[in-house]
């Protein structure tokens, strides 16, 4: 089986090195290619690729359009392939990784498999997810997305840490490093652009569950991710929110939404309050009708 290794890169040149040496481990004895789809980056990303892995296809995107553009950009300007590996350049694969997930794809009902992931120090990340919910985002709001995630009627991130022992399925997982098998692509793909960054991977992993094609935890496929800055970033953690409105909105419509974003609303209003200014972002949007309705951009990044 081949699999097609999708980047997206945006200023990334410092994890360039790491990523293709971590690829060599992660892929090993498979047959694979890798794609980056350069998001118009200022730094020295698109010559690093080259320079170290140059049989790599480089697309270059001549703006910043998306982390789901990428994807779909890098995916479309690949050769053929049986599996995609949606990969943040930020991710380390453990050895032999990738094989044990393309083996999970081949159990039945299985679109998407995802790997066991820790941070740069070795603690697990949860990274399983539960649909979005109202109640879910309620106790989010009133108990902390660890204490509500050991619910599972309370809580959208799965923070059990018994659940991370055994392989099984998941309404979707964090996006950093996901194997999606060419039928699951061809049957819910492409990536939803119009999210631009954030709630792309929990709308992909969804339409495809809904298909029958599930997202199956792979514990023994190990990965790293040293993490991106959403949690500390203002515009990010804004944008972040925004998209689940969106999300909740596409799939139940607008008299549900309203309800989620209430709570949603409850959630950071009351995390500004004890003076979070990613909350403080996220609330002032929440409340913006027109930064409601717009469509998210490069703009909706880097705002503060």
């Amino acid at each position: 089986m081949t699999v097609l290794v999708a980047v997206v890169t945006y200023n990334s040149e410092r994890l360039i090195a790491d990523l293709v040496e971590g690829l060599q481990a992660g892929l090993d004895g498979l047959d694979w290619h890798f794609t980056v789809a350069d998001n118009d980056s200022r730094d020295g990303s698109v010559a690093a690729v080259r320079r170290l892995a140059p049989a790599a296809t480089v697309v270059e995107m001549g703006r910043n359009a998306g982390y789901a553009a990428g994807i779909n950009a890098a995916v479309a300007a690949s050769p053929a392939h049986d599996a995609i590996l949606v990969l943040n350049p930020d991710v380390r694969l453990g050895p032999g990784c990738i094989a044990r997930l393309l083996e999970a794809l081949k159990e039945p009902g299985t679109g998407v498999a995802v790997p066991n992931i820790v941070d740069g120090d070795g603690r697990l990340i949860y990274t399983q997810r539960r649909e979005p919910s109202v109640l879910r985002t309620l106790g989010d709001a009133v108990l902390g997305a660890r204490r509500a995630g050991r619910f599972p009627l309370l809580g959208e991130v799965v923070a059990d840490e018994r659940l991370y022992a055994a392989e099984r399925f998941t309404d979707w997982a964090e996006g950093s490093t996901m194997l999606i098998s060419a039928e699951c692509w061809q049957r819910c793909g492409p990536w939803d652009e119009s999210y631009f960054l954030y709630s792309e991977e929990t709308d992909f992993s969804l339409r495809a569950r809904d298909a029958g094609l599930g997202t199956r935890y792979v514990p023994d496929a190990r990965a790293v991710h040293l993490e991106g800055d959403s949690r500390v970033s203002p515009g990010l953690w804004a944008l972040l929110t925004l998209n689940k409105v969106r999300l909740f909105r596409r799939r139940h419509g607008r008299v549900r939404a309203g309800a989620f974003w209430a709570a949603l609303l409850l959630r950071e209003s009351s995390r500004a309050a004890l003076g979070k200014r990613p909350s403080r972002a996220a609330t002032r949007d929440l409340l913006s009708p027109a930064r409601l309705r717009e469509t998210p951009g490069p703009a909706s990044v880097v705002r503060s």
